[in-house]
Formats: C-alpha cells, sequence, structure tokens
C-alpha cells in the first residue's frame, strides 16, 4: 500500500509537468481504483476526460463507478452519459443509458424520456451489423414489458379507452419489429422467426419484401464483417475496404456507421479522420454533426495540423460566430505541431479568415485592426516561439509578409505599409532569389508607379545571384517601354557590369570544380591500377602453384602405361563442353576410377569425392517454376534448411539446391523449383528480405546464354511524381521511424531503404504516396528537417539515366579471336603456358624456327601441327612429343 501511495504521488507529479501524457492518465486511474479513492477517482477521470476522448472501457469503468454509488444524482449521470457518447459510437455505452434511464421510468415523464434515449440509440448505432441487434432486442423488451404491466391492471373486459392503450402498444411494438427487419443486422432469421411467432395476424408482404431486401444487402456485407473478424488490430485495411464498399452503394447512414465503427478502433489515424470530415464537409453539411465530428477529430490527433486547418474552414462555412473561431485557432497553436511549417499553414487559414470579414469598402474598421494585428502577432509568433522551438521560422520565403503586402496594396491602397514589408522580406535572405525580385516588381507594376519599378530593379540586378540574367533582360525590357536615353544607357552599363562580374565568378567556380574531378579521377585511376596489380599477383601466385602441382602429377603419370595414362582424364581447362564429371576426374588425376586395384587415394582426391555428390542435382536454370537466390552469406549454415522455411509460404517447393565450390564451401547463392509456376510470383516479393542481417536478391532463373538481353532491375529509373527521395538519413534510421515522419503528409504506399549488399544502409530511402499531392506537400515540408543531428534533403524521385554500358547487349560484341585468347568467360585462361615447348616450335612459321631443322621436316608434321590447335591432346600426346624431341 505504501509503495502505490508514493507511485500515485509520482504520477500526479509527473502530470503537473506534461498534462497531455495520455499512459500517465491511465495508470494513475487504475491506482486509485484499486485503493478505493472515489473523489480522487473521479478527479483524475474529469481532468483526463478533458484533455482526451476517453475509450470505452474507461467511460464504462466510471459510468458503472458511479452507479454503484448508494445514492446516485441520476442528472449527473445524465451528464456523464451525454458526454460519453459523444467521443465515440459505442452501442455497449447507449445500452448502458439506456438501460439506466429505465430505473427512471417511474419518475414524471420517465417513460418519454426513456423512449427519447432508445430512439436516439437507434440512429447512432441501430444500423451496426453486429452489435446493433441487442440495443434493438433492448427497445423491444421494454415496450413488452410496458404491455405486460397494462393487461392486469386492466382485468376483466377492458374499456375503449383501455383497448386504444393496448392497441397502441401492440403498434409500436409491431413498429419496432417492422424497422429491425429492414435493416441488415447479424442473426436476422431469428429476429424473422420470433416476429412469426408474436404476430397474430402473420407477416404482411411489404414486412416480407423489405425483409429479403435487408438479407440481400446483409449477403453483400458478410465478407467485410468477416474480415474484420479474422483480422487482427488495428484492421484499418480491412475498414478501408469496407468504407470504400459504402461510398459506392451511397447510403449517408451506412457510410456515417462504418467510419464510427472504423475511428472507434483506429482513434489516432490522422487520415481516416481527415477522410470523415471531408466527406461529412462535402456531403451531409449538419451542422452540428459537422462541426462535433471536427471537434472529436481535434481531440483524438492534437498534433495533426490538417484537422484543425479543416475545424476552422468548417466553423466559417457553417457560420460560427467569431469567439468560437478564434477559440479554436488558439487551442490549435498549443497543440504541439510536429514542424515549423505546421505553424505557418496554420496562421495563412486563421489570417485567411480574418481577411475575409473585413469590410474593404470602408477606410477603417474593427476588423481591418483586428487582421493587421493578427499579420503582425504572426510575425512575433515565428520569431519568439517557432524558431527558438524548431531553429527554423518555416517559412523561410515570408509567404506570410507577401500575403500582407498584397492585401495592403490591393486592398487598403496603402503602397508605403507593402514596400516596408518587402524591404523586411528581402533583408531576410530572399535578396538573392530573381523570383522574389520579380514578386515584388510585380506588385509595384500593378499598385505601384514607375519609379519604384526601376528602383526595384536596379536593387534586384545588384543583389541577384541565382538568375541574374533574367533580372537583367526584365530592366531593359522595362526601360524599352517607359525609360529615356539616359535611363538605358545606365540600365545596359549595369547589366554589362554585373554580368561580366558573374561570368568571371562562374570562370572561377568552373575551374576549381574541374580541378577537383581532375583529381578525384586521378585518385581513382591510381586505386584501379593498384586493385589491378594485386589482383595480377594474387593471380600468378595461384596459377604458379597450380602449375606445379599439375607437373608432379604428369611426371607420376608418365610413369604409367601410355594406354591407361591416356583413359585417365583430359586436361583442357578451356574445353566449354567439358563436364562437371570430366572436372572432377582432371583433378583426381589416376587417382580417381581409373587408379590400379588396391591403390589408397591421396587426401586431395578423397576431398574432391563429396563435392561430386553435391553437383549429382541437375540444373535448375531456364525454369518457368524456378527463382535464383544471391547474396547469402558465404557461413550461411544448413543454407537449404532455412531457404525452405522462408520460402514455403510461397507454395510448394519441389528442390532446393545450393551450390557449392570444389572444396566443398557454400558459394552464397542456389536455385529454388517450385511446384507451380505462380509460386515463382509470391517467391518474388520477398526480393530484399533480409536472412542474418544481410538482404536476399530473389530473380526470376533465366539461362543469359540463350536471353542475353535478360537483365532486372527492379525500380523505375524515370521520374515517379508520388515518389520521393530521402538522402542524408542516419544509418539508424529504420523503416517504421522514417513512416512515422512522413505519414502525416499523406497516405504512404510503400518505404524502401537503400543498402549495399551487405545489408548496411546507405542513408538513402524512396518513400512513396498514393498520391502526387502527398509526395510534393512532403518535399515542400521535409527538405531541410533534421533527424537524430542529420539534415535530409527530399526531392521528387528523380533517378538518373544508366549508363549505356550497363544496358544488357551495349558491350563491344566478343569475336572469336578474343574468345579464343581470353576463353568462354573473356577472363585469361592462365598466364603460364602448359603447352611443351616442342608443340610451340611446330606451330611458328619456318622463318621463325629457332634450334631444328623444320625445312627437313616431314609433310606429316606439319598435318600434326595443324590438328592440334582443333583437336584436345591427351597425356600421352603430350608425352610422345616429348619423347619425339
Amino acid at each position: 500500500e505504501h509503495t502505490q501511495l508514493q507511485e500515485i504521488q509520482r504520477l500526479e507529479e509527473q502530470l503537473s509537468i506534461n498534462a497531455f501524457d495520455y499512459n500517465c492518465h491511465v495508470d494513475l486511474i487504475k491506482l486509485l481504483k484499486q485503493e478505493g479513492e472515489l473523489f480522487s477517482l473521479r478527479k483524475a477521470r474529469q481532468r483526463m476526460s478533458e484533455l482526451f476522448p476517453l475509450t470505452e472501457e474507461i467511460w464504462l469503468d466510471w459510468l458503472k463507478d458511479e452507479i454503484g454509488l448508494e445514492q446516485p444524482n441520476r442528472e449527473k449521470l445524465y451528464e456523464l452519459f451525454e458526454r460519453a457518447v459523444k467521443d465515440y459510437i459505442c452501442p455497449d455505452i447507449w445500452l448502458e443509458y439506456a438501460q439506466y434511464s429505465i430505473g427512471g421510468m417511474g419518475l414524471p415523464g420517465g417513460i418519454d424520456k426513456v423512449r427519447s434515449i432508445f430512439e436516439r440509440a437507434m440512429t447512432a448505432v441501430g444500423l451496426h451489423v453486429t452489435k446493433g441487434q441487442m440495443v434493438w432486442e433492448a427497445y423491444r423488451e421494454f415496450e413488452n414489458a410496458i404491455f405486460s404491466t397494462l393487461q392486469p391492471q386492466l382485468g376483466g373486459i377492458p374499456s375503449h379507452e383501455e383497448q386504444e392503450l393496448l392497441n397502441t402498444q401492440l403498434e409500436r411494438i409491431h413498429t419496432l419489429f417492422r424497422r429491425q427487419l429492414a435493416i441488415p443486422l447479424m442473426d436476422m432469421e431469428a429476429t424473422y422467426a420470433e416476429f412469426e411467432e408474436w404476430s397474430e395476424q402473420g407477416v404482411s408482404d411489404t414486412i416480407k419484401h423489405h425483409y429479403k431486401k435487408a438479407l440481400q444487402q446483409m449477403e453483400k456485407l458478410k465478407p467485410f464483417e468477416e474480415s474484420l473478424l479474422a483480422a487482427e488490430p488495428p484492421k484499418l485495411a480491412e475498414y478501408q475496404a469496407y468504407i470504400d464498399f459504402e461510398l459506392k452503394e451511397g447510403d449517408p447512414a451506412r457510410i456515417q456507421i462504418i467510419f464510427e465503427r472504423t475511428l472507434a478502433e483506429n482513434c489516432l489515424v490522422p487520415d481516416m479522420w481527415a477522410k470523415y470530415t471531408t466527406y461529412l464537409d462535402r456531403q451531409l453539411k449538419i451542422k452540428d454533426l459537422v462541426l462535433s465530428t471536427h471537434d472529436r477529430a481535434v481531440r483524438n490527433c492534437p498534433w495533426t495540423m490538417g484537422l484543425w486547418k479543416s475545424y476552422l474552414l468548417a466553423l466559417e462555412r457553417h457560420e460560427a460566430d467569431h469567439p468560437t473561431v478564434s477559440d479554436v485557432f488558439e487551442k490549435a497553436l498549443n497543440a504541439g505541431f510536429i514542424q515549423a511549417t505546421d505553424y505557418v499553414e496554420i496562421w495563412q487559414a486563421y489570417l485567411d479568415y480574418l481577411r475575409r470579414r473585413v469590410d474593404f469598402s470602408k477606410e477603417s474598421s474593427k476588423e481591418l485592426e483586428e487582421l493587421r494585428g493578427a499579420f503582425s502577432r504572426s510575425l512575433d509568433y515565428m520569431n519568439l516561439c517557432v524558431i527558438v522551438g524548431f531553429g527554423e521560422s518555416g517559412d523561410p520565403s515570408c509567404a506570410i509578409m507577401q500575403i500582407w503586402a498584397k492585401i495592403e496594396a490591393l486592398h487598403c491602397k496603402n503602397m508605403q505599409k507593402a514596400r516596408e514589408l518587402w524591404d523586411t522580406i528581402m533583408t531576410k535572405g530572399n535578396a538573392k532569389y530573381a523570383n522574389m525580385w520579380m514578386e515584388y516588381y510585380n506588385l509595384e507594376r500593378s499598385y505601384g508607379d514607375s519609379v519604384h519599378c526601376r528602383k526595384a530593379l536596379h536593387r534586384a540586378v545588384q543583389c541577384t545571384s541565382d538568375y541574374p540574367e533574367h533580372v537583367c533582360e526584365v530592366l531593359l525590357a522595362f526601360e524599352r517601354v517607359e525609360g529615356s536615353l539616359e535611363d538605358w544607357d545606365l540600365a545596359v552599363q549595369k547589366t554589362e557590369t554585373r554580368l561580366n562580374r558573374v561570368n568571371e565568378q562562374r570562370a572561377k567556380v568552373a575551374e576549381k570544380e574541374a580541378t577537383v574531378a581532375r583529381q578525384e579521377e586521378d585518385r581513382a585511376e591510381q586505386r584501379r591500377k593498384a586493385k589491378s596489380e594485386k589482383k595480377a599477383q594474387k593471380k600468378m601466385g595461384k596459377d604458379v602453384r597450380a602449375g606445379e602441382k599439375r607437373k608432379a602429377q604428369q611426371d607420376y603419370e608418365d610413369n604409367w602405361n601410355d594406354g591407361t595414362a591416356e583413359q585417365a582424364s583430359k586436361r583442357h581447362r578451356g574445353n566449354e563442353d567439358q563436364t562437371a564429371e570430366e572436372q572432377m576426374e582432371t583433378e583426381a588425376g589416376l587417382f580417381g576410377r581409373n587408379a590400379p586395384p588396391g591403390f589408397k587415394k591421396p587426401q586431395q582426391a578423397v576431398a574432391a569425392a563429396p563435392q561430386k555428390q553435391k553437383d549429382d542435382k541437375p540444373e535448375l536454370r531456364n525454369d518457368n517454376n524456378s527463382v535464383f537466390i544471391s547474396n547469402l552469406a558465404y557461413t550461411l549454415e544448413e543454407p537449404e534448411a532455412k531457404l525452405r522455411t522462408m520460402f514455403e509460404p510461397c507454395g510448394p517447393i519441389k528442390q532446393i539446391r545450393p551450390v557449392f565450390s570444389t572444396k566443398g564451401t557454400f558459394k552464397g547463392y542456389c536455385y529454388i523449383q517450385f511446384e507451380s509456376v505462380a509460386s515463382v510470383a509470391e517467391a518474388l516479393k520477398l526480393d530484399r528480405q533480409e536472412m542474418e542481417n544481410r538482404p536476399v536478391f530473389v530473380s526470376p532463373c533465366v539461362d543469359k546464354n540463350k536471353n542475353p538481353d535478360f537483365k532486372v532491375f527492379k525500380y523505375n529509373t524515370s521520374m515517379e511524381k508520388q515518389k520521393i527521395f530521402i538522402s542524408g538519413l542516419p544509418f539508424s534510421c529504420t523503416k517504421e521511424q522514417l513512416k512515422e515522419v512522413c505519414k502525416s503528409y499523406g497516405t504512404i504506399k510503400d518505404v524502401r531503404l537503400v543498402t549495399y549488399r551487405s545489408g548496411k544502409p546507405k542513408g538513402l530511402a524512396y518513400v512513396e504516396f498514393t498520391e502526387e499531392t502527398h509526395a510534393s506537400q512532403a518535399v515542400l515540408k521535409m527538405d531541410g528537417m533534421v533527424i537524430d543531428g542529420n539534415t535530409i534533403s527530399v526531392a521528387i524521385s528523380n533517378p538518373p539515366r544508366r549508363n549505356v554500358m550497363d544496358k544488357p547487349g551495349a558491350g563491344r560484341p566478343m569475336d572469336l579471336k578474343s574468345r579464343q585468347a581470353y576463353g568462354a568467360r573473356g577472363k585469361g585462361r592462365t598466364q603460364l603456358s602448359m603447352v611443351p615447348r616442342s608443340l610451340h616450335r611446330q606451330n611458328l612459321p619456318l622463318k621463325q624456327v629457332e634450334n631444328g631443322t623444320s625445312a627437313a621436316q616431314p609433310p606429316a608434321s606439319a598435318s600434326t601441327s595443324a590438328t592440334a590447335e582443333n583437336k584436345p591432346l591427351s597425356n600421352s600426346d603430350f608425352a610422345r612429343m616429348l619423347l619425339n624431341k
């Protein structure tokens, strides 16, 4: 108990510091309920309900605690119920409200009050497919109870007035049955059977018609209800599909109830509130419903500027009084937006509202002074609050001041004030931009005079650094129309001087960039040379060792019979038709299958034997049922088992073939063959899923020898207006964190973090939205944002055009001579010649032969050398040539 009291005290202190800590409120209420402190518990619940909408569970606990008191205050409880039913549309709360009101039916007007509450409940939740039925049944039970109490009171034969009373009550029950049977609800058949049993006159054709129509509608709704029942919270995708269906059907009441059901489980999703309020604003336009929904939206998601902006517009649209609009705006300023630009937008929305209130036909008015005061306050707010909180004004182009200047010039005819504002705009770092000077020039051109136009253009020529040619052209064009000869000469002189200076600066910058580029190219060339030299040295050492190994083996083979040696193996690595079995035989030499009986295999041959078993499986390439898996770790243990676990959900697997080297080590790639072609599409969706912290590359299994133009590139290389490219991200940023940052700008379709082949992040990402406007909004608001100390850059995705040499078939075709010189794959076969010198001498022209009598060679020798170039030679051929030497 002492520990709980300390925890209660700690939570109350925490709330005194931060009253918007939702979880802290919940924990405090739970502890106070355990302690049984009713007064403190009621106070804590009251404080939380003023800041947040309460969930159905919290409201029901609160209501039941108040009802359980010895002498509950009925009027206070009615007020509490009214607050509860406004937060969310919950059938359980309405049912509790109606049942509690039944307890007061004995009071004056009690029955009418119960009926009014039930009717409101029918309007609010009567269409709820899964829970609406229990409210209808409670209503009918209430009317049946009244009917049963009337019969014993009457006794005997009722009078005419008493019979009228009984008939009226029966008609009420009959009407409730008829209304319920016309609505698609769960377990409608049981209600219809109950009505048939209750009704003495049978079921009319009209009721049957409406009932069948409701049954047909219920069949359409069942798939959506079943998907909601099977899905895990928050079920947002299932609810969205349900909403889309109801929007197509077009029944406003049903659309409203499905939105309410969605928001009861997804109350912290701003996009869903935005869709609901937009629908109400454009379709229903019922003032009380629209404004109450907007109020609930900003209470649930106060950090979302768009909801506050929509709320202000709805208040103005429904002609709310000025103090109400101003009060909502002040609440918005204290809501805690997540970025500086949000404050700029909410100020702009409020200033637009104030401007529309002003009657500019009057020289001075209270509304005009309030508008000017609001403009001045907005600028102070940006300087004092936004810059301090976010490190930026959120309005670098001074859009608010530009609007103020236009209003002063257009409506108030006060160019002096407009010029003062533009002077302030230019001193805030905007004087270097040509478009800002053009805005000012156009304002002077429209509402000012030629003197100030010329002055603005001369200043623009001196200050503009991004597009000085443009402002120079505008100045010369202006002087052609309105200037004197002296004005023209001065303009030409200033523009030429300015452009010469700009060209000199650009030349210096270009020279500096060229120097840096050359230095970078030199460093890159040095790295390439060092890498190629290192690779050549490594290959030389490897080939030398391989040559010594083959020479030792050849010496041993020469001691055996020539015929046996000829059958042992063929050692021509350049032969592309050599099978895997022949390659193994080459490695093993005479210690393989043709070794003499009883001869013991050396260690090398024993080690090579298991490799043959691994390669016995047929290749799966060029198979429509197969995929190629790559970028796996070389150290991956049991790759077949792990890949089976990963890809089995895609469909039945026929075979998995990991590829191993001759030493038995895993090469990091494999082939998977499925039973069905449909499984391949599902497997390709797993591309870049991680396995042991490395992205797994999944691609179609295609034989590139037969399809040389085939090349897989998963992503577009052209502009994608609905997708943004983000650079400069911290390496610790995850997809979930990035999605959280971006979701306030629109509905996100996909988030992709760019990584190296090893899975390490590059600090780059692509975020795809469902609409182009969302992506544009994200670029405007996120570019330059700071995330974990990193300033990010954001732009519309427009990947550079891929290099021509990267495209399939773009390389220079390899001719036959190059293939002979460099091998089947374009690489050197070896740097050491394994052909005996005598064979070299036979292939040389007569005039180049040294140390011999080639002129006396018989013609057969020439024919032998001619065929040696084409026919593979055995070990015995080499031995015979050495002996004939």
